[in-house]
């Protein structure tokens, strides 16, 4: 991990504190390190963006300050765009996006929300605005993977490094 925490740092220009709290123990911070990594930089047929979307939505329904801080900078970063990013943090249904990224904020707003509720009428909406059901798994996992740091990150105080803030404005 020390390799990575490098290529973070020569790419970043820091290391994000989230890396940084799960460090006393390895075990978990590569297995952080590699769900992270395959859902968000992996193959998928969600870009780059709409899995940054995804992160801030869900972190914006849990007020994850941590997730909201530094996804809503990737946001900016990957639109180009740091009216999306700002909009994306306060309310994703301010911004005026395509119904295909708005079908896939929706569903993973109500997974957060009420996951007990999400039907196969939810799926198929998902699969009318044009995700595969692989697509599905992804919106899903992501979604279910920031509902888990969210959590972890509010239950430790985790801070956002101050560099995120000025990023892509």
């Amino acid at each position: 991990m020390t390799a990575y925490f490098q290529k973070c740092q020569d790419k970043l220009g820091f290391v994000p504190n989230v890396l940084v709290a799960y460090a006393f123990d390895t075990v978990k911070l590569e297995a952080f390190v590699a769900m992270y990594n395959d859902l968000m930089l992996g193959p998928s047929g969600l870009t780059k963006l709409e899995r940054e979307m995804i992160a801030v939505a869900v972190s914006s329904q849990n007020r994850c300050y941590y997730c909201l801080t530094a996804h809503g900078a990737a946001v900016r970063q990957y639109a180009g765009n740091p009216l999306l990013g700002e909009q994306m943090v306060m309310n994703y249904r301010a911004a005026r996006l395509p119904k295909r990224q708005r079908a896939m904020l929706d569903f993973a707003v109500k997974l957060t929300a009420e996951p007990w509720s999400v039907e196969d009428v939810d799926r198929e909406a998902l699969r009318r605005a044009g995700f595969s059901d692989r697509d599905i798994w992804d919106i899903a996992a992501i979604t279910g993977f920031f509902n888990m740091s969210n959590r972890v990150a509010s239950a430790t105080d985790m801070r956002p490094n101050e560099q995120y803030h000025g990023q892509a404005r």
